[in-house]
């Protein structure tokens, strides 16, 4: 999948964040709260027929409609946003993840790979940066799982995955 074009002032954790804390964040409204519920349940068509499904395809210039859906209906299972990565609420020193099924879920492709993500953010008490979920979830490349094994265990990671890190932890502050 090709990258798509962004404005300089705002990444793609960013404009994931806005999207999610205007439409599902709170949940203190009936749309919100019924924007979710929805989005939980969907498959991807259902998913792709919600408005709000769209305004996150237009800011992001996102065409890829396998990709939008899932990544709509798994912000739908994020209650909070947190400076945490999913991949740390995960793992660490005492994982709620364990490492068996951490590894079946790097593994994953779709269909698996929602249903997982979903189980994944259950256990996490739905919160985790969203703005580090997002475009790890649109690119769920090689980079991506290499970046979430060091997060699970909690070490640094190396420079050359870092990049993507570092710029989403800034978003969260």
């Amino acid at each position: 999948m090709t990258e798509p074009p962004q404005s300089p002032e705002k990444s793609r954790g960013a404009i994931i964040l806005g999207w999610w804390s205007t439409h599902l964040g709170k949940r203190e409204t009936g749309r919100a709260k019924a924007l979710a519920a929805r989005l939980r349940r969907a498959d991807p068509v259902a998913a792709l027929a919600e408005g709000e499904v769209h305004d996150l395809s237009r800011a992001l210039n996102l065409r890829d409609g396998v990709a939008l859906a899932r990544l709509a209906c798994l912000l739908a299972e994020v209650r909070e946003h947190s400076n945490q990565s999913l991949a740390q609420r995960l793992g660490g020193t005492d994982p709620i993840l364990s490492t068996l099924r951490f590894q079946k879920l790097l593994r994953a492709e779709e269909p698996e790979l929602t249903a997982l993500m979903r189980r994944a953010i259950a256990m996490a008490d739905g919160v985790c940066n969203v703005a580090a979920l997002g475009p790890d979830l649109l690119d769920w490349s090689e980079a991506t799982r290499m970046r979430w094994c060091f997060h699970y265990y909690g070490a640094p990671a190396p420079q050359i995955l870092a990049p993507q890190a570092n710029k989403t932890e800034e978003i969260s502050q």
